[in-house]
């Protein structure tokens, strides 16, 4: 049986490595299975609950439609749309809301982290997203929901959500619980700077993440100067315990392969980084180059991503719309 799949990313401008091997890349395995129905939405609703220059957030929305569509996603196969196209996400995330308990909210611990020493500042929307992240699930019937370890918590939110409306109001199996698929291996790319930080648009150096719109000269240049240590490479993936730098770049390499990471370390063991390094930066550029250039191409279409983005907001609204209307029937409105 088949699945039905939805994820968002947030339209946070210049989508890098670590979106693409940690997330994007799924995403498009998960398309091209034909039992599979697919949404990829990009969560610009979510992008709000910090500050945003209005001008940058457009950018940001094109520029992650860009990179779906470049990487591989098919607007014909799956729905892509930005999630302020459809009312009734921000609609089901108040009723939601009302279903929700406080404790549950107060056990979140990304809002801690993102919020950081003066949480009284940050907005409410920050704290409660995770309600609408369950909105833009739940909307839907998704089955699965592909996410990173540090977004498990907000799916089982969603979990306990749709458990407590089926109960609150008799309707057995009414919103569906959905399951969640976690990548198990390369989900987390760090910093090439850094084995120990997650690749992050936010890190202050440029040479920290390799970037989907970089250039070849540029990619091989962030590859060159990446951090590792002065011993050869292993001949065993337990060898890598204490090395960060050097089990992330071998990780790097064998995503792009498709391939396990201990294959890779059998083709490298014993080799300098010099000579791996020049490998992996052409893989790197054979790889990311072809999207790089895609996404250039489809910025300097902007009605073509525009129209993308409202097509698919059409289908989803479809979708979603009727699911509010049930929902508002099942409480009384």
């Amino acid at each position: 049986m088949g699945k039905k799949i939805f994820s968002g990313v947030q339209p946070t401008g210049n989508l890098h490595l670590g979106n693409y091997l940690g997330a994007i890349k799924n995403f498009v395995n998960l398309q091209n299975d034909p039992n599979n129905f697919c949404i990829y939405c990009v969560v610009d609703l979510h992008a709000i609950t910090v500050k945003q220059n209005p001008n940058e957030l457009k950018k940001n929305i094109r520029e992650t439609a860009a990179a779906f569509i470049a990487s591989g996603l098919d607007y014909k196969k799956s729905i892509i749309f930005n999630q302020s196209l459809v009312s009734a996400h921000a609609e089901g995330s108040w009723i939601l809301s009302c279903v929700a308990r406080m404790g549950w909210l107060n056990r979140m611990t990304q809002f801690k982290e993102k919020a950081g020493k003066d949480k009284e500042k940050a907005s409410v929307g920050l704290y409660i997203y995770p309600i609408l992240m369950a909105a833009d699930i739940l909307l839907y019937d998704a089955t699965h929901v592909p996410v990173g370890e540090d977004q498990k918590q907000h799916l089982e939110l969603s979990r306990d959500i749709a458990n407590k409306f089926n109960l609150d109001f008799n309707s057995p199996d009414f919103l569906v619980p959905p399951e969640p698929l976690i990548q198990k291996k390369f989900a987390r790319i760090m910093s090439l700077k850094d084995g120990m930080k997650k690749m992050s648009k936010s890190d202050p150096s440029e040479l920290s993440r390799i970037n989907l719109n970089d250039s070849s000269d540029q990619i091989l240049n962030k590859i060159k100067k990446a951090k590792t240590d002065a011993e050869p490479l292993p001949d065993d993936e337990s060898k890598l315990a204490n090395r960060p730098e050097a089990e992330n770049l071998l990780g790097i390499y064998s995503s792009l392969c498709d391939q396990t990471l201990s294959k890779t370390i059998n083709e490298f063991a014993g080799k300098n980084f010099s000579y791996f390094k020049e490998k992996l930066a052409n893989l790197v550029v054979d790889k990311i180059s072809p999207i790089s250039s895609e996404i250039n191409k489809l910025l300097k279409d902007e009605n073509f991503i525009d129209k993308v983005l409202s097509d698919g907001a059409g289908k989803a609204s479809q979708i979603a719309s009727q699911k509010i209307k049930n929902i508002k029937k099942i409480i009384g409105f």
